[in-house]
């Protein structure tokens, strides 16, 4: 029975899908709304994306230190860990969970509010392709701004285990600086950008087709925006794993 569900849960998101993905009636408007939604699920994520990643950072190499304690490691071997921990995992998983919990459920409740207050109906009576209207500019808003939210992540997540060496004594800020230009990959900052194109388009398609789909009142919508993060969160996960092991 779970299964059936599953598969028709997933037969309605491909359909769904499907009317989102063409051409819009009007350019202007889409344009329009999605400079809106850059704003809106992009810009406004800046300051919870910096404070998350400033902290987290920070926690990473006091633990890299406090656990390191073995003298065949280096010193240096504290900011090398915060650095891969930052690129590889961190700043591409972790931080869209995190904007899986926040953009999901503004998404799912914006869109279910407004299908049990009617204004998608009506949409429809006019002729107007309302999931192309309505959740288009979303996903492109979140997946186009979701590599520059990724590199604010990462700008601040070495910074938070700098403060740490700069204003304490549990690492030097000579070591730690090495350790973050030892056997640097490139690559790790571009696989983390690509995943988090696919984790972004996770999150915002998912979070529409819940918010699109709700049925009753307010707390329905409450309850889509809920099963969205989740939904989203354990995708995202699983994706994680697949592509992690693609691209390595």
């Amino acid at each position: 029975m779970i299964i059936q569900d599953s598969l028709k849960k997933f037969g309605d998101y491909v359909l769904l899908m499907r009317r989102v993905f063409t051409i819009p009636d009007r350019w202007r408007e889409f344009f329009k709304r999605y400079i809106s939604e850059i704003y809106k699920l992009g810009i406004d994520s800046i300051p919870i994306v910096i404070t998350i990643s400033v902290f987290i950072g920070a926690v990473i190499a006091i633990q890299m230190q406090k656990n390191v304690v073995s003298p065949m490691i280096p010193a240096y071997a504290v900011g090398l860990a915060t650095r891969d921990v930052i690129l590889l995992e961190f700043s591409s998983s972790i931080l869209c969970l995190i904007l899986a919990g926040k953009v999901g459920s503004n998404i799912a409740s914006e869109i279910g509010t407004m299908r049990v207050t009617e204004q998608i109906d009506a949409l429809e009576i006019m002729g107007v392709n309302s999931a192309n209207l309505l959740i288009l500019p979303k996903i492109a808003a979140m997946v186009s701004f979701i590599p520059v939210l990724v590199v604010f992540s990462m700008a601040s997540g070495i910074t938070g285990g700098f403060l740490i060496a700069q204003f304490t004594d549990i690492i030097s800020v000579s070591k730690y600086i090495y350790g973050l230009q030892s056997f640097f990959n490139e690559y790790y900052i571009w696989q983390a950008i690509f995943k988090a194109l696919f984790f972004a388009f996770v999150i915002s398609s998912v979070a529409s087709y819940y918010g699109y789909k709700v049925k009753g009142g307010a707390l329905e919508v409450g309850q889509a925006s809920t099963d969205s993060v989740v939904v989203s969160s354990v995708i995202v996960l699983l994706l994680d794993v697949v592509l992690t092991q693609i691209l390595f």
